[in-house]
C-alpha cells in the first residue's frame, strides 16, 4: 500500500525536503553504495546464496515478429 508524500510525520520535517534528499541521494549514487556495501557485507557474513538466480524480464515482440520473412514476390525465405 503506498502512502502520499504529505502522509509522511512531521518529525521528519518538510515532505518536500524529505522527498528531496531521497531524489538527491538517488541521483548521486549513495543508494547504490549503500546496497553494495549491505550486499558485500552479506556476502562475506555467508548469507547469500549464489545459486539461486532469478529473472522476471519480460520483452514484448511486435506482433508480426514470429512470422516467417518473405521475399519480393510472396514466397518464405
Amino acid at each position: 500500500m503506498s502512502r502520499p508524500w504529505t502522509a509522511l510525520p512531521e518529525k521528519f520535517g518538510s515532505w518536500k525536503g524529505v522527498h528531496n534528499r531521497l531524489r538527491n541521494r538517488a541521483a548521486d549514487g549513495t543508494w547504490e553504495k549503500v546496497f553494495t556495501t549491505l550486499l558485500a557485507r552479506a556476502d562475506s557474513d555467508g548469507d547469500l546464496n549464489w545459486v539461486v538466480a532469478v529473472d522476471s524480464t519480460i520483452v514484448r515482440a511486435h506482433q508480426h515478429a514470429a512470422e516467417p520473412s518473405r521475399a519480393p514476390g510472396g514466397q518464405v525465405i
